[in-house]
C-alpha cells in the first residue's frame, strides 16, 4: 500500500514537472519559430487523437494557414525520445483532421536538460533543437538548418550527414 501511494505521488510531480516545462516553452513558441520564417498564428497544449490504433499527445502544436510545428517537450531529453517522437510525427496526419493533410509538418523537440549528443541527433533528422537559455529557451539549431517537411517521412535533399549542430549547442 504504502509503495502504491508513493508510485501515484511521483507520477503526480513527474506530471506537473512535465506541465511546468511545457508552461516554459509554449510562450516562447510563438516568437522563436517568426525568427525562423514560420509565422505562427495558434498555439494549442497538449492536443490529442484518441482514434483506435494513432492514439497520441502533442504537448505543443503551432500552426498557420499551411504550416504545423509540433513541439515535443521533456525535462530530460533523451535519444529514445527524439526516436519515438519521430514515430509520432510520422502517424500524424493519419491521427489528425483531414485538413491538415496539405499542411507543411515540421517537428521540434526541448529538453531543460539535454543528454550529450542529442541534440546533434535531433537536428542531423530534420528537427528544430529548442534548449533552456537563462530563464527562457531558444532554438539552438544554427541558421543553415533547414527542417524536414513531414509531408514525406524522406530527409529533404537539403540535409546531409555533414549537417551538425553548431558548437556552442
Amino acid at each position: 500500500k504504502i509503495v502504491a501511494q508513493t508510485s501515484r505521488e511521483v507520477a503526480n510531480l513527474t506530471t506537473r514537472w512535465g506541465r511546468f516545462v511545457e508552461n516554459l516553452v509554449e510562450p516562447a513558441v510563438v516568437s522563436l519559430f517568426r525568427q525562423r520564417g514560420i509565422e505562427v498564428h495558434y498555439t494549442s497544449n497538449r492536443v490529442k487523437s484518441s482514434q483506435p490504433g494513432l492514439a497520441m499527445e502533442i504537448d505543443i502544436l503551432a500552426e498557420n494557414q499551411d504550416e504545423l510545428v509540433l513541439v515535443e517537450v521533456k525535462s530530460r531529453l533523451a535519444q529514445d525520445d527524439v526516436d519515438a517522437f519521430i514515430a509520432k510525427l510520422r502517424r500524424f496526419k493519419q491521427a489528425f483532421p483531414p485538413r491538415y493533410q496539405n499542411y507543411r509538418v515540421y517537428g521540434a523537440v526541448a529538453g531543460i536538460e539535454i543528454l550529450q549528443g542529442v541534440d546533434a541527433y535531433a537536428y542531423r533528422r530534420g528537427l528544430f533543437v529548442i534548449k533552456q537559455a537563462g530563464e527562457s529557451v531558444v532554438i539552438a539549431n544554427d541558421a543553415q538548418f533547414q527542417p524536414v517537411d513531414r509531408k514525406s517521412t524522406r530527409l529533404n535533399s537539403s540535409h546531409s550527414s555533414v549537417s551538425r549542430m553548431p558548437s556552442s549547442a
